[in-house]
């Protein structure tokens, strides 16, 4: 906090209050170069997280919304709840991460794919399918055939058991 008076950015609080509101507290502060007094006022940042959406609407983040759709893509499959968790979360450092508070839904949504991808391919194309708004099947195959040649390797039974053995 810089000082009204002569700019020094070092002091000391004298003197704390919640406001009769509870909504801000003030603070008596006493500057170290003028020992000249000043009040300030901290109160919580309202200004909400926002996500843009593909139409130019924007809408506040919601996270329990991401972790809903990321349970629906997830249903039957075994991912563990703390391993949603930790997507929603890393979902959400980044939306807040960002200098204008705001982040398209398209990078919040290409996000939590490449989580998904590394943890799960079948909740991957579910999550994907809704997201990328599939109009068809054809939409549907390419994406598959898109996961299949990134592998590279064919389907084999021992890479089924190793992965069964992780989880």
């Amino acid at each position: 906090m810089k000082c009204p008076y002569c700019g020094f950015a070092e002091d000391r609080v004298v003197d704390s209050r919640e406001s009769k509101e509870a909504d801000s507290i003030r603070r008596r502060r006493e500057c170290e170069r003028c020992n000249k007094r000043f009040t300030t006022y901290e109160r919580i940042d309202e200004i909400p997280y926002m996500v843009v959406k593909k139409d130019g609407r924007r809408e506040k983040f919601d996270r329990h919304k991401v972790l809903d759709g990321l349970m629906h893509a997830c249903l039957k499959r075994p991912v563990g709840s703390l391993k949603l968790e930790q997507i929603v979360d890393e979902t959400e450092a980044f939306v807040v991460d960002s200098a204008e508070r705001e982040r398209s839904t398209s990078e919040v949504g290409e996000l939590i794919m490449s989580r998904l991808k590394a943890i799960d391919t079948v909740a991957y194309i579910r999550f994907a399918s809704v997201y990328r708004d599939f109009k068809d099947v054809s939409e549907f195959k390419a994406e598959l055939e898109e996961l299949l040649s990134s592998k590279k390797t064919g389907f084999d039974i021992r890479d089924l058991k190793k992965r069964k053995q992780e989880r």
